[in-house]
């Protein structure tokens, strides 16, 4: 009996876990959920249409960022992007000290885990986390016995198609329906169709990758997932965290022999109301496979041995979104979404080079300027924006009409209102910190546990000063000039904010203060805020002084820190024409210098090479 034992346990770890399922994430880019299983008529989606028959799909699932690697960033870790630190579009900051990507754990409990082919994580990973992870990554390489986890991730929807010409139609443009915010012109019928055909394309390669599992005589033993990764890559859908940039398709198959590990309101053909968002795929997919989800993770295992009963909301964020800074926070229960904008100055639709590559963006923006919108149209260019937003999916599903002021909706609001404040001290949410600050507090080790220690987070003082500095209330100067006198760097951060944000009236009862913060403050932040907020609403010397502030911090290779240049030039390029710096001055400045991660290397020259766009797009003839 003792041999018979000793012999069980020196058996390959692969074998042990033989009897376990196989999985596979089928996962596409830049796609909402318009397909054919999800009610829409003019989208050709077969074989997702199949999958989710003979499987199931849950009609309200959310990405939690509206763009590509903040998204997978969330999903990698099992933890909201805003409590690693990760939140900014490919920031890559330490992961948590003693804390795994899910994949590591599966590794070590004897799965074959490929990914084929993008990571894109704003996370650097925390030793070997995939057994292969190139365009080569694939189940069929696995040793013998071994369970596999594999990951095919799809290109054919991703923005960049939107726009490649010649293009060979599939849908017809006049038949799209073009949603409340976008204006109907040729050139958005044009992309928005071009977009339902790279769909039916990605579905195509979803049904190859289908069917090589099923010619493998896999498929009874394989468990199947199939997502995207955020909203279309339409304006207003991807890099927004509205429902419309959030809201992704989610179809998941059990075979019959792992339906005991299937979600509890699995049903062949069936549809879930569970809210499920991307932190509860890692739980989950450790749930699946016999994995008792840490505790650190933030999200909830929706199937398998470990499943528990679903949330009561669901989390978005946006943060830097390649060049363009921007704070929005949302929340939603399923029918009701939520936003907290904490950078209302600036608008929706920033300059973001990439997204402007789409012709219906621009399109759109001439019509902006030549004035042609309607008032649903316009609020995605409009300076300022609300500070609040709060829309009804059931009578609204564009998101157009803002009941924030409504009578009847308050108590809905301060219900929102209030599971967001909740959320942000449940995950440590360091997005309250300027982004250069993050990395200066969080020096040798992760933003995540530098949030964790309250003397060098002091979360409740800074959140505060967020929030009374971003929502306008008559008569509050002088608590906002009470917070540009506070002990933290990032209080007094937000204390400038606030005065930038209230306009001329307030910047002139403090220009004194101002004037010191932006010369001596120690804080880079803090002084370009300051400095923002003269050269907007500060006149004469004052205003000339802090137009010069902002250029002197602009200056990559004078100041050495990317975060600092690109916080200075967030600030030139959205101050009025009349005090901006000459196109000379900016083409000058160089676009090289020192930066934590190579990622970086381009921002500070989109940003130059964009600025003064708003000028130099073409009117409408």
């Amino acid at each position: 009996m003792k041999r018979l034992l000793l012999s069980l346990a020196l058996l390959p770890l692969t074998l042990v876990a033989a009897d376990r399922p196989n999985v596979l994430w089928i996962t596409n880019e830049d796609h909402g959920p318009h397909m054919g299983c999800y009610g829409d008529d003019y989208a050709t989606t077969p074989n997702i249409d199949d999958l989710a028959a003979k499987g199931m799909l849950y009609k309200m699932a959310w990405s939690n960022a509206p763009v590509c690697a903040a998204a997978r960033t969330t999903l990698i870790a099992g933890m909201y992007s805003p409590s690693t630190g990760g939140q900014h579009m490919r920031s890559m900051v330490p992961f948590p000290e003693g804390k795994k990507m899910y994949p590591q754990f599966l590794r070590e409990a004897g799965y074959y885990c490929t990914n084929c082919s993008k990571e894109d994580y704003n996370l650097t990973k925390p030793g070997v986390v995939w057994d292969e992870s190139s365009r080569n990554g694939h189940w069929k390489n696995r040793p013998d016995g071994a369970p596999f986890f594999a990951i095919f991730n799809c290109t054919l929807s991703h923005e960049s198609k939107l726009r490649v010409r010649p293009h060979k139609a599939i849908h017809d443009p006049a038949k799209v329906r073009v949603p409340a915010y976008h204006p109907d012109t040729p050139e958005v019928r044009q992309d928005w169709a071009q977009y339902y055909d790279t769909v039916t394309q990605a579905d195509a390669e979803a049904g190859k990758v289908l069917k090589e599992v099923a010619d493998a005589g896999l498929a009874d033993d394989t468990i199947v997932f199939f997502y995207a990764d955020h909203g279309s890559g339409m304006s207003r859908n991807k890099r927004w965290p509205s429902n419309s940039g959030l809201h992704v398709p989610m179809v998941v198959y059990f075979p019959e022999k792992w339906k005991h590990l299937a979600p509890k309101e699995y049903s062949v053909g069936g549809k879930s109301d569970r809210l499920v968002s991307f932190v509860d795929l890692a739980p989950t997919l450790l749930s699946v496979v016999g994995i008792k989800p840490p505790e650190w993770m933030q999200g909830r295992a929706f199937a398998g041995e470990h499943q528990v009963d679903g949330p009561e909301y669901m989390h978005g964020f946006r943060g830097r979104m390649d060049e363009r800074y921007d704070m929005v926070r949302s929340v939603t229960d399923g029918r009701f979404v939520y936003l907290r904008n904490y950078m209302p100055h600036l608008s929706q639709g920033q300059h973001v080079n990439y997204q402007f590559e789409t012709p219906s963006t621009a399109t759109w923006r001439a019509f902006y300027d030549a004035g042609k919108l309607t008032a649903a149209q316009s609020r995605f260019w409009n300076t300022p924006k609300e500070s609040e937003e709060l829309y009804d999916l059931e009578t609204d599903p564009d998101e157009v009409e803002n009941l924030i002021s409504s009578p009847k909706h308050q108590a809905i609001i301060k219900r929102l209102r209030g599971a967001m404040k909740a959320q942000v001290f449940a995950i440590r949410d360091t997005g309250f910190l300027p982004e250069g600050e993050i990395h200066r507090r969080s020096a040798g080790k992760a933003p995540y546990d530098m949030a964790h220690d309250e003397s060098q987070y002091p979360l409740m003082d800074i959140f505060e000063a967020a929030e009374l500095a971003t929502t306008v209330i008559p008569h509050d100067t002088d608590r906002i000039k009470a917070l540009m006198a506070g002990k933290d760097p990032a209080v007094r951060y937000w204390g400038s904010m606030g005065m930038l944000i209230r306009g001329k009236e307030a910047v002139d009862s403090v220009s004194g203060d101002l004037k010191k913060a932006m010369n001596s403050d120690d804080s880079p932040e803090v002084r370009i805020a300051s400095a923002w907020a003269l050269a907007e609403h500060g006149t004469g010397e004052a205003q000339e002084s802090a137009a010069k502030v902002l250029l002197d911090l602009a200056n990559w290779q004078k100041t050495e820190n990317v975060f600092t240049s690109l916080a200075a030039m967030t600030a030139i390029d959205n101050l009025t024409s009349a005090v901006k710096p000459s196109v000379e001055t900016i083409k000058a400045l160089p676009t090289k210098g020192k930066s934590p991660d190579g990622r970086y290397s381009g921002y500070i020259g989109n940003l130059i090479k964009s600025y003064g766009w708003d000028q130099e797009v073409k009117p409408l003839q």
